[in-house]
């Protein structure tokens, strides 16, 4: 089973907030392959199906950004699922908006979701998508930035790039993720 996590926070007040990118792409991944995504086990959103001959698992952990670890850990200790199956997408300041970038491991970078998820994994040797969000203006925190909506122009760019993410996840369920970032890392 191939395990796709979209990082983001519940309730209508984040959903358009730059941190709520790997929400964007889990919801566009539904929409694309059929497969509602609605509240399950595990504090998540959750929908199951099979996509290229590969059953899949869509999920929204439903714990907050910087808990995101604690929905994730156990989905893949109950499943006993494999860690090379696992993809995160999430957002990234240090990108410009709207690049994506596919890795095969990693640090959290400063990711207060990332270091949750690779905590309750115990590993931080699983793939990720990273979408850029852009750094904050200098009078702007962090925390007030990442949970600010994107505006107009930004919004535009935001979603061709969530839409590139979803298509890098569909080019790693149908080929291997190596040949996904090879196609999608070059990308501007």
């Amino acid at each position: 089973m191939k395990w796709i996590v979209g990082l983001g926070n519940p309730g209508e007040k984040y959903q358009n907030t730059r941190h709520n990118i790997g929400f964007w792409v889990i919801d566009e991944l539904s929409k694309r392959w059929g497969i509602p995504v609605k509240t399950g086990k595990w504090r998540s959103f959750i929908g199951e199906g099979m996509v290229h001959n590969e059953k899949v698992m869509l999920i929204k952990p439903l714990t907050y950004m910087n808990r995101s670890g604690e929905a994730v850990g156990p989905i893949l200790q109950f499943f006993k699922g494999n860690i090379e199956d696992l993809v995160v997408i999430y957002d990234d300041l240090d990108l410009p908006l709207g690049q994506v970038r596919l890795r095969l491991k990693g640090s959290a970078g400063g990711h207060n979701g990332m270091k949750s998820v690779i905590a309750h994994l115990k590993t931080d040797q699983f793939k990720r998508i990273k979408i850029g969000i852009g750094p904050p203006p200098a009078d702007q925190a962090v925390p007030d930035y990442v949970l600010s909506s994107f505006s107009e122009m930004e919004k535009g760019i935001a979603k061709e790039a969530a839409i590139a993410a979803t298509q890098a996840v569909e080019e790693w369920v149908s080929t291997d993720f190596v040949t996904a970032m090879n196609k999608f890392n070059k990308r501007k």
